[in-house]
C-alpha cells in the first residue's frame, strides 16, 4: 500500500478510513448497504486520488481535489493560499467525520514531512480526535 498516494490533498489519511477497501468490514458494508441503499460493490473506497473523488460518500466530487489539480500541487499545504475556505472546520457532523483534522494534519505534514507523518502521526490523531478529551487552554488530554 502506497500511503503517500493514499494521503488526500486535504490532509486526510485515506489509508486509515473505515471505508478504505483494506479496512472495510463486512459488518460496515452491510450496514451501509442496508441503511443507505448503496450497492455493496460501490462501498469500498480506494482513496480519493485513485478514484478521482468519485465515490458514494462524495456525491458531488471534491472541490479540494479539483483545486490542487488545477494549481499543480500535491497537498493543500504546498499551495500559496493555504489555509483556505475549503479546509475550514465546522461543527456539522464533526463527531462522525474527520474533516476538522485537515488543517492540523497539513501543518504537521509541512513541519515533519509526509513520510514521518504517515509513519508516526496519522493513525494517532484520528484516534485522539474521535476518542480523546479536550481541555480548555491545553487542547488534547493524554
Amino acid at each position: 500500500m502506497d500511503k503517500k498516494s493514499l494521503t488526500a490533498p486535504c490532509g486526510l489519511d485515506c489509508f486509515n478510513c473505515e471505508l478504505f477497501e483494506g479496512n472495510l468490514t463486512s459488518e460496515l458494508s452491510e450496514l451501509i448497504h442496508t441503511k443507505m441503499g448503496v450497492p455493496k460493490e460501490e462501498i469500498a473506497c480506494r482513496g480519493c486520488r485513485q478514484q478521482d473523488a468519485k465515490h458514494f460518500h462524495l456525491p458531488k466530487g471534491c472541490a479540494t481535489l479539483d483545486c490542487v489539480k488545477a494549481k499543480g500541487v500535491a497537498l493543500c499545504c504546498d499551495c500559496e493560499d493555504f489555509p483556505c475556505a475549503f479546509l475550514a472546520p465546522t461543527a456539522d457532523q464533526a463527531a462522525r467525520y474527520p474533516h476538522n483534522m485537515k488543517v492540523y494534519n497539513l501543518c504537521r505534514i509541512k513541519k515533519v514531512g509526509l513520510e514521518r507523518w504517515i509513519e508516526e502521526e496519522a493513525g494517532n490523531i484520528r484516534n485522539k480526535y474521535f476518542k480523546g478529551k479536550f481541555i480548555v487552554g491545553k487542547g488534547q488530554a493524554d
